[in-house]
């Protein structure tokens, strides 16, 4: 049986700035509201406990690499619109998301994580808004589809979709905890890591 390439995936490094990682060769990034369960699909399509999984939100503080193979990076981003912590370290987020993915030149895909029972935010819309401005390549994926009834699941993913103008085949409807949705995921994560040139 053939591996995958998501079968050696280890963790790396952890950053604070984007001019500290140094050149990759293909990466995609995991990006969205604290607490939509980043962590959670990383493991799940990495079939093993690489992000650490908390209750708490914002968690997540820095730029977390995870290698697939030298220079095709998982990247794991801070969560946006956490409502503790420091005001200053907060900004500093923001500002950390938007040096990453708009300073890797080996970025393929970043992968907008929304809640599939909330349904995209105003944060949410902006952070795609501001993708779009930028020409940056993006993808939604709805997680924790298991928290909605599979008889309202259609109608969910269809409103969802049409909030954040994308047609409802091109959301990406996951769990993690039911591993709906994630080989697909994993698939789409194999390729574009297997992209560029080595």
């Amino acid at each position: 049986m053939r591996r995958s390439g998501l079968d050696d995936v280890k963790y790396l490094l952890s950053e604070t700035s984007a001019d500290r990682l140094g050149a990759g060769t293909a990466e995609v990034a995991f990006v969205g509201r604290s607490n939509v369960g980043k962590s959670s699909l990383i493991n799940a399509v990495c079939r093993k406990d690489l992000a650490r999984v908390s209750g708490t939100p914002g968690r997540t503080r820095a730029i977390n690499v995870f290698a697939a193979a030298p220079g095709r990076w998982l990247v794991d981003l801070p969560g946006y619109g956490y409502a503790q912590g420091a005001q200053a370290e907060r900004a500093g987020w923001g500002a950390m998301i938007e040096g990453y993915l708009t300073r890797r030149p080996a970025l393929r895909r970043i992968f907008v994580l929304v809640d599939a029972k909330v349904g995209p935010t105003r944060l949410d819309l902006d952070m795609l808004a501001w993708l779009q401005s930028q020409g940056l390549p993006w993808r939604v994926v709805a997680t924790k589809s298991d928290q909605v009834k599979r008889a309202a699941s259609a109608a969910r993913r269809g409103e969802a979709a049409r909030l954040m103008g994308i047609l409802p085949e091109n959301l990406a409807w996951v769990s993690a905890a039911e591993n709906v949705g994630v080989k697909e995921l994993r698939v789409e994560v194999e390729a574009l890591l297997q992209s560029g040139s080595d």
